[in-house]
């Protein structure tokens, strides 16, 4: 029997991939470029007996889903720009109370309304430095409507595999361009579930570390009950001072997803194995670098891809070997330059990195990559 097939929009492969992970609560608010997930996710939701709403604000969105996480559900929230910024409160409690949630975050122009219609891929340091503290970060950064599918499954797995938030941050080029989408069949794609308690909740302790770096997590309503707070804890889940308790709280959360990069990171390597130039890049911007690097490769120019897809956790370590055989890397961005820095200070100066940056609401074109690429000596 044939696959389903449709020509969709990114947004709407986003909201389609959740639902594909078992997704059944949603809560946003509208905001250019990201509403169409919350359009799909409306109709859709209802259909498999999940929740749909709409809150006054991004802040009372974050709150909602964290809510709805402890209940047990897989939960979503959309936004962009400045509602991102919003919600980095509440993104920061979700992190230490240890709440699965996924934010789907279309990057546009800015910093504050900046340009709502216009591409950027400006947010990628939010994901990571946005709420303050020391916390776990996980980013996927997708390329294509498929792709967006595919990592927003991955995304949810993430999330509930680490008890943390996830955010998926397409680029608005890629989160409102449509293209042909083969939907995987039921259980093609991994789903995984959160871990549910194997003590009686009597003897259930939200933060039991005996159970390792990932606790299991009881849900509210299911007969365990158990102390949610934005706070430093213990076990027990009620607040705590004490600096041995709050130093190892703090290392174990950040621990779960650092002692766990090679499950968590992913990249594509394209002609990488003898290129002397390689062009680092993620999200729509990639598309223009594949076809500068074949178009190199036409003109003898030995040049290779490494795409990005987790940006966090940042693959350091390969981009440090790749630099002990490249003669140069090419950074094109839009952005003024976040992910040249993480690539110039991983490689610890082995290689000359060039960026190329667009903050004008215009993509990376293919011609000013293969113009970078012949200053790379």
């Amino acid at each position: 029997m044939a696959k389903k097939v449709a020509l969709l929009q990114g947004n709407e492969a986003g909201a389609h991939g959740a639902l594909y992970a078992g997704c059944r609560f949603f809560a946003g608010y509208p905001i250019t470029p990201s509403t169409e997930v919350a359009e799909v996710m409306s109709a859709e939701l209802p259909k498999v007996g999940g929740r749909f709403i709409q809150m006054e604000d991004e802040i009372g969105a974050m709150a909602a889903v964290i809510g709805a996480s402890l209940t047990g559900a897989k939960v979503l929230t959309a936004t962009s720009g400045p509602g991102l910024s919003l919600k980095q409160e509440n993104i920061g409690y979700a992190c230490i109370s240890e709440v699965p949630a996924v934010i789907f975050n279309v990057m546009r122009g800015g910093p504050s309304t900046g340009m709502p219609t216009g591409p950027s891929q400006s947010d990628v340091m939010c994901a990571k430095w946005g709420t303050h503290g020391d916390h776990p970060a996980i980013c996927l950064v997708p390329a294509s409507v498929q792709e967006i599918f595919e990592e927003t499954v991955r995304a949810f797995n993430l999330a509930e595999k680490y008890r943390t938030p996830v955010m998926i941050m397409p680029d608005e080029i890629v989160a409102h361009m449509r293209e042909r989408i083969v939907f995987p069949e039921p259980g093609e794609l991994e789903v995984v579930d959160r871990t549910k308690p194997s003590v009686p909740p009597e003897q259930y302790k939200p933060y039991d570390t005996s159970f390792g770096d990932v606790p299991p997590l009881a849900a509210f309503g299911s007969g365990y009950k158990f102390h949610v707070t934005g706070l430093n804890k213990m076990q027990d889940g009620f607040p705590t001072t004490k600096a041995e308790v709050v130093q190892a709280e703090e290392e174990r959360q950040v621990r779960k997803v650092e002692a766990n990069r090679a499950d968590i990171m992913k990249w594509e390597e394209y002609m990488c194995d003898d290129a002397d130039v390689i062009v680092v890049a993620f999200g729509s911007t990639s598309r223009s670098a594949r076809f500068a690097v074949n178009e190199a490769r036409k003109n003898g120019i030995k040049a290779g891809l490494f795409r990005i897809i987790t940006f966090w956790p940042f693959p350091e370590e390969r981009l440090m070997e790749l630099s002990k055989k490249v003669k140069g890397f090419i950074t094109p961005e839009m952005n003024l330059g976040m992910c040249t820095g993480l690539v110039k200070g991983c490689i610890e100066g082995n290689a000359p990195v060039l960026g190329i940056f667009r903050v004008d609401g215009e993509p990376i074109n293919p011609g000013q990559i293969l113009d970078k690429m012949k200053e790379v000596k």
